[in-house]
């Protein structure tokens, strides 16, 4: 899996060279009414990507970590009790198996 996600990851960072290989061109940024600034444009598309990608990243990062606590918590509860609950060994009366009493109408047992 770990091969699967390098690839990706080359793969992207490919991508991301040629298209800035190709749009290597100067654009005006007007941020407020009299403040331009003159920026290439990949720089503009990582820094989109790069903010659409942290809410994401932040919200899978803040899942794990609650879900982490989360199964150690139920992890340590299962410990405490299995250590707290003693240990039971059948009696040799609870080892023995015996029939199921018999109907008192063996033709109709639901009207005995």
């Amino acid at each position: 899996m770990q091969i699967v996600r390098t690839l990706f990851w080359v793969v992207l960072l490919v991508l991301l060279l040629v298209f800035t290989a190709f749009n290597w061109t100067t654009v005006e940024v007007k941020l407020w009414e009299n403040m331009i600034v003159e920026t290439k444009l990949p720089a503009i598309v990582i820094i989109a990507f790069l903010l659409g990608l942290l809410p994401a990243w932040l919200l899978h990062r803040g899942t794990k970590w609650r879900l982490t606590r989360r199964i150690g918590a139920l992890e340590n509860a299962a410990r405490t009790n299995a250590a707290n609950r003693p240990a039971t060994t059948a009696t040799p009366a609870q080892a023995v198996d015996t029939p199921p009493p018999s109907p008192a109408n063996p033709v109709d047992p639901v009207k005995s």
